[in-house]
């Protein structure tokens, strides 16, 4: 389904995020490139439904955002060959509303733990030499849009953090790139119609040429990224979005 990407056979990636979504989809897609996995979710239960699936993944349940928890993590993972960070949220609030409380529960989550994370790993030295790093950002870290300032604010940072990593860890040819899709069919989706309404949602999607995303076309793009197919790719930020900014 994913094509063929023998290097990461045996490979050692950290998948966040992993128990729902894009992050569910990363980690089968690997899964059946046979690299071994660690996953991390903070839902337990969905996350052993994801690590069922394959015998060679390893899950370790924590909240990213908690420093214990991530230094947990950080402390039981082998030295790895890759990291697709995927676990994220989206929560609409206009601007004039915008409080601490709702800045710290999106850039929390969205941003400070996945750099924090990545950090971490960086001063463990728990990345191998050549190590592949993806965010999956959107493109709403360009591209403005109501209710969108925190979730815009916190995928632009997460880009401009990728892009620091990109210099300061070339001579190690660790690499860092960043996804932006557009709308996917993942639980953001379901929550974003249910504020937004199935009728606003449904003429938003007809702008995709191609339609909306699946999980599994993030994966495809990650697949990439994690191999050795991207090995000269870094600091980059690919757009995936079923055509909607094609015509923009």
């Amino acid at each position: 389904m994913f094509g063929n990407y023998a290097d990461l056979q045996g490979k050692m990636i950290l998948v966040t995020g992993a128990s729902s979504g894009i992050g569910a989809a990363v980690a089968l897609a690997l899964a059946e490139q046979g690299a071994r996995l660690v996953l991390t979710g903070r839902d337990k239960s969905r996350l052993a439904l994801t690590a069922q699936r394959h015998p060679s993944i390893t899950r370790i349940a924590a909240d990213l955002c908690v420093a214990a928890e991530r230094n947990f993590l950080v402390d039981n993972t082998e030295a790895l060959d890759g990291i697709c960070h995927c676990a994220g949220i989206s929560a609409p609030f206009p601007v004039k509303f915008v409080r601490e409380k709702q800045q710290s529960q999106i850039m929390d989550i969205n941003f400070s733990a996945p750099s924090l994370l990545t950090s971490a790993l960086l001063y463990k030295k728990k990345l191998n030499v050549g190590a592949s790093i993806v965010f999956v950002s959107s493109i709403a870290s360009a591209f403005a849009y109501k209710g969108g300032a925190m979730y815009s604010a916190s995928k632009a940072a997460l880009e401009a953090y990728s892009r620091n990593i990109a210099i300061e860890h070339a001579s190690q040819r660790i690499r860092t790139n960043c996804i932006r899709p557009g709308i996917v069919r993942t639980g953001i989706y379901d929550e974003t119609t249910r504020i937004y309404g199935e009728k606003l949602m449904a003429e938003h999607n007809n702008f995709y040429p191609l339609g909306i995303g699946e999980p599994e076309d993030v994966a495809s793009l990650a697949l990439f990224l994690l191999s050795r197919a991207s090995r000269w790719m870094t600091g980059a930020n690919i757009t995936l979005d079923g055509g909607l900014l094609a015509g923009k």
